[in-house]
């Protein structure tokens, strides 16, 4: 192979990382950016130009000619869709990319899908629309959730994925006839919603070979834990844990290797980088989401750092007169890569261009790819949405992240913003200091959102007068004076149960305050609506009915409907030998309040930021969090009956049986009167999914809690359970001290605190109500470090 003069087409991140590659080659002489960014200024044997328009392919070619380009590699998907491939082709210039017919893989999701039929490739069942009214009637028949991505090419931001008919509605109405992302959506796919985790795989193509870089896991959305709108990508690590050698073998088995083969069976072969998005189910199943015709961005600045190989020789190996990928190595390195993007102020959305940045020398392990972003003279400035990366390569996935990060600090520029959490899904099994987390006790609270956004749309069919049917709230409600009862008031209802402190109960043969959790966890998420329970139904499901143990567990429920005021009105008990084994048994509990429509929370459109949150005290761990707190046991080697760590006068079993708190008489005698009546704008019930999760429920979406967890003591229990769970997790999944928090209006912060102390609550001034930043959390909790 003869040196090589490279023409570079394109000016991202993906385009510096590339010659940033290239240009370590022994084999490379010269590359020439059309048009480059500022990254690709300062590489060795690199050059920008912008004497030719990247997208003037006649004008590239003589370009090509006249600077003896030998090899040309283009970038982005555009010009691959356009065809750049067949210029160059007839010019005798290679191209380390697809031909036009190829690209249709990316160009078309039409295409894709129909080819991926073809060859019997797994991926999601869908169905193809260029006519907007057939389109707005099949979304009205299935059955099941859906994604719908406009065909043609939207710069990676073509997808939407509803979580409801409505939404499912209005998304095609953008696409396809307001053109959101103008001729891309003349046709769209109605696909499947799959539901697992999503691996991306890079891999070079000869037209008959395929080898692949490292599976990689991309972060999408803007805002940390997966929150926000779509990006064209703020992260990436890579390899994964998920992509087993088995998975691999698998993917190349039934999805790879088919799909090159396809493609030249069907006469277009594929010669270039192959990106394979993918979706593996959680039962191993793996479903083709997309394939793109070229590198991904920020994929390819986070696999080519591992690639050992020399990249050139593996491009001109797929491109030139003759394939030989066969007796190329593509050998990659055994450590872990993360790539951090930082984004410009208000991306996805508008952004401001020609901000001033100053970008620090990076130390060894760390590298700054550069995407939108300009050079003029000495002068760095912002040109693009996602405008820097930090990328990293360590021993462990830990230390590639914590590098990344540390790049990160080198970049500085006014509004710039970045995600926080980069592979954060990667960490969900337990941190190299053996602290627990819930998933590891056998629950997901990523599961169980997850369960109920794909069953939204399912709920929403059963909508009738006076009930909305959405779900996701503390309870649910239905407006009797609109469902044909005039003057009728608005009925809600809550259903829980007692969890696996149940199984405490059983290894103390103590129930009574297991029946007190049930009433307690239902009354308290009618309470914050704002309703006043009256009615409560309980369940009791075992093995074989001991009459003293189910009579205890009734006389408890009894007492938490006497505490919350409402009245025990019916039952079910259930023996079911099959079913349930030995001393087992499980219980729920459904309550039913009442209120007028002026009473009820929370009053969204009422919060404002400076609103204050007053947190009411829990009374122990309440009856969330058990799976957790039992492994814990298990690690400390504990009994049951053992002495109480915290509390010597009782056993581990007896403290950890508290029942939960009650706050129903309290809450409603404020509600009740001046200032609370009109100054209290919300309510959350602390439950499983601690204040992390259940403090967003009650806001509207552009304002966040802020809440600094230093303001109150952390209780014992909870300082013991702290020793062996990190604090981000206590925060997701305890109450950790606070089992109510009530949103304020500041003018009547002092009288609600004093009415719900003079009704015996201890309460403590959390925090205060944001702007929430775009894809930004609904709750931010400061000084966690406090309990570590």
């Amino acid at each position: 192979m003869s040196s090589l003069r490279i023409l570079l087409v394109g000016n991202g991140g993906r385009e510096h990382a590339l010659a940033w590659k290239l240009s370590q080659s022994p084999y490379v002489e010269s590359i020439i950016a059309v048009p480059g960014n500022g990254g690709t200024a300062g590489l060795p044997k690199v050059t920008n130009t912008t004497a030719v328009k990247p997208n003037d392919y006649p004008g590239l070619v003589e370009f090509a000619k006249k600077n003896s380009i030998n090899l040309v590699v283009p970038g982005p998907e555009a010009p691959l869709v356009d065809g750049i491939e067949g210029y160059f082709r007839e010019a005798g210039i290679p191209v380390f990319g697809p031909s036009k017919e190829a690209a249709r893989m990316e160009g078309s999701k039409t295409f894709s899908k129909d080819f991926m039929k073809k060859h019997n490739i797994p991926t999601a069942a869908y169905e193809n629309f260029s006519d907007y009214e057939k389109a707005s009637e099949y979304l009205k028949t299935v059955k099941h959730n859906v994604v719908i991505k406009a065909t043609g090419l939207a710069a990676g931001k073509g997808v939407i994925l509803p979580q409801t008919l409505e939404e499912a509605q209005q998304g095609l109405k953008e696409i396809m006839q307001d053109k959101a992302f103008g001729d891309a959506g003349n046709e769209v796919v109605i696909e499947e919603f799959l539901v697992g985790d999503e691996l991306s795989i890079l891999s070079f193509c000869d037209g008959t070979t395929i080898k692949s870089l490292p599976a990689a896991q991309d972060h999408k959305r803007i805002g940390d834990g997966d929150t926000g709108l779509n990006t064209g990508g703020m992260g990436c690590y890579a390899p994964t844990k998920l992509a087993t050698p088995e998975l691999l073998a698998r993917v190349e088995r039934e999805i790879l290797q088919p799909t090159i083969d396809g493609m030249r069976k069907d006469g277009f072969p594929f010669k270039g980088c192959l990106f394979t998005g993918l979706m593996i189910a959680p039962d191993g199943t793996p479903k083709v989401l997309e394939y793109n015709v070229r590198f991904g961005d920020p994929e390819t600045q986070t696999v080519l750092p591992l690639l050992e190989s020399d990249l050139a020789k593996i491009m001109y190996a797929c491109a030139g007169p003759i394939p030989y990928l066969e007796d190329v190595p593509v050998k990659v390195s055994n450590k872990f890569s993360t790539t951090v993007v930082v984004a410009a102020p208000g991306y996805p959305e508008s952004y401001p261009k020609n901000i001033p940045m100053q970008v620090s020398a990076a130390p060894q392990d760390i590298t700054i790819f550069h995407a939108g972003t300009k050079l003029t003279g000495d002068a760095l400035a912002t040109d693009g949405g996602r405008v820097i990366a930090s990328n990293a390569v360590g021993e462990s996935l830990r230390a590639a992240v914590d590098k990344a990060y540390e790049g990160v600090k080198l970049i500085n520029f006014d509004g710039m913003y970045y995600r926080k959490d980069i592979a954060h899904r990667a960490f969900r099994e337990a941190e190299a200091s053996g602290k627990l987390t819930y998933a590891q006790a056998g629950v997901s609270i990523d599961a169980g959102n997850e369960l109920v956004d794909r069953i939204k749309a399912a709920v929403a069919t059963t909508r009738r007068p006076g009930a909305d049917a959405v779900i996701g709230g503390f309870g649910g409600e239905v407006d009797l004076s609109q469902a044909g009862f005039p003057g009728a008031p608005i009925v809600v209802g809550a259903i829980d149960g007692v969890g696996t402190k149940l199984i405490i109960a059983q290894k103390m043969n103590k129930h009574d305050t297991v029946g007190i959790d049930l009433v307690a966890m239902n009354v308290n998420d009618l309470v914050v609506q704002g309703a006043e329970p009256f009615m409560f139904l309980d369940y009791y499901g075992c093995s074989r009915l001991d009459v003293s143990v189910a009579a205890s567990f009734v006389e408890g429920v009894a007492k938490g409907c006497l505490e919350s005021g409402c009245a025990l009105v019916g039952g079910e008990t259930a023996e079911m030998p099959d079913l349930y084994t030995g001393d087992d048994y499980d219980a729920a509990g459904a309550a039913i309040g009442v209120m007028k429509a002026e009473q009820r929370l929370p009053r969204k459109d009422a919060m404002t930021e400076g609103d204050v949150l007053i947190g009411l005290t829990s009374s122990g761990v309440h009856s969330n969090g058990f799976s957790l707190v039992r492994k814990v046991v298990q690690k400390r080697g504990l009994d049951y009956t053992d002495a109480c760590p915290w509390d010597s006068s009782k056993t581990l079993g007896e403290a950890l049986l508290t029942p939960t708190k009650i706050y129903v008489k309290p809450l409603l005698k404020v509600l009740g009167s001046e200032p609370g009546a009109t100054a209290v704008k919300g309510m959350a019930h602390i439950t499983g999914g601690g204040l992390t999760e259940n403090v967003p429920r009650m806001l509207p979406k552009h304002l966040s809690a802020e809440i600094d967890v230093a303001a109150w003591e952390l209780p014992p229990v909870f300082k013991w359970l702290a020793e062996s769970v990190e604090p981000a997790e206590m925060g997701r999944t305890f109450n950790t001290g606070i089992g109510m928090v009530v949103a304020v209006a500041a003018d009547g912060v002092e009288g609600v605190i004093k009415g719900l102390e003079e009704a015996g609550e201890k309460v403590f001034t959390l925090g205060k109500l944001t702007k929430r930043p775009e894809g930004g959390n609904g709750c931010e909790l400061r000084n966690l470090e406090s309990w570590a």
